[in-house]
């Protein structure tokens, strides 16, 4: 009894499973002879047929307005502006940018950014055994907010207030103005492009090294010729500073220095946790007599190398 049940049911089995086959197939060639009304929502059309409602997501992705990099670079030697400030021991330099869009235009004026910068440099050797402070090795620390205004699409003007605190009280505080004028010239001379900028910076009150004097003024001009051969990317730098009223004690001439730098994307870091790159580079300084025989023990050649990691956001 029971093997003849199961012998029927099997039978039902198969007979139903001809009829849906049978069914879908006739659906697939005659697409149009199903009428019959949808249960998931979807409408039907004055001929008969089925509309199945559908809605294409569009996930817009927008650019964000602020971005900025952080990193650390060492080094053998931390020149400023042609003075020599340490050079001994290791010497790690982290820093921040911020920087906040704040317009965007096609206009005469392309582009308008706040910026806030910190920056700090770190040392191994402590100069002196008088030195009590709690923080004996944080040489430097600087922070300068600063506006930039991009003009005339290549053009880039940025005014920045600066300030040199010094936590192990190497130094007392210096203020100072500083403009800077960049032009990218790329669609210029593509390939060959120099990025040439110039700087001026005013000094509000000195902090007594090199003889700067309060009101003292440092001129800078300078290129940056580079290329990128696949990943890496190499430029070099070359660098003239020049003083007036007081800074490098009156005597024109600061320094002159040039080096080439590389840097490189750290490709096994995932892109979600930012963009990576190694930097290394070396600088060849020429000091004037004023700011070798100030900071240098009078030695006006120095060699600087460096090398850090970034990222940037």
């Amino acid at each position: 009894m029971i093997k003849h049940s199961i012998a029927a049911l099997c039978a039902l089995s198969v007979a139903a499973f001809g009829v849906a086959s049978s069914s879908l197939a006739d659906d697939v060639a005659n697409p149009a002879a199903n009428t019959t009304p949808s249960l998931t929502g979807s409408a039907t059309g004055d001929d008969g047929k089925d509309v199945k409602e559908t809605k294409e997501v569009k996930e817009q992705i927008k650019e964000s307005c602020i971005t900025g990099d952080l990193g650390v670079t060492f080094t053998n030697e931390y020149i400023s502006r042609g003075l020599v400030q340490v050079n001994q021991g290791v010497i790690a330099q982290p820093y921040l940018d911020l920087y906040f869009k704040v317009y965007e235009g096609a206009g005469f004026i392309n582009k308008v950014t706040i910026n806030f910068s910190l920056w700090s440099s770190i040392d191994s050797h402590v100069e002196g055994p008088g030195n009590e402070s709690t923080v004996r090795n944080w040489e430097e620390f600087d922070w300068d907010p600063g506006i930039a205004i991009t003009f005339a699409k290549n053009f880039t003007l940025t005014t920045s207030y600066y300030e040199f605190d010094s936590p192990a009280q190497f130094f007392n505080t210096a203020r100072s103005i500083n403009v800077n004028l960049a032009y990218n010239d790329a669609d210029l001379l593509h390939d060959f492009a120099l990025n040439p900028h110039v700087t001026w910076l005013a000094e509000l009150n000195a902090p007594g090294s090199a003889g700067l004097q309060k009101g003292g003024y440092y001129y800078e001009a300078g290129i940056a010729p580079g290329h990128t051969w696949g990943p890496v990317t190499v430029s070099l730098p070359i660098t003239v500073g020049l003083g007036s009223r007081g800074f490098y004690n009156g005597q024109g001439f600061g320094y002159f220095a040039f080096g080439p730098q590389i840097s490189v994307p750290i490709s096994f870091i995932p892109e979600c946790l930012g963009k990576w790159t190694f930097s290394g580079g070396y600088t060849f300084y020429d000091l004037g007599s004023a700011a070798a025989d100030a900071t240098a023990n009078g030695h006006r050649i120095q060699h600087v190398f460096q090398g850090g990691v970034g990222l940037t956001f």
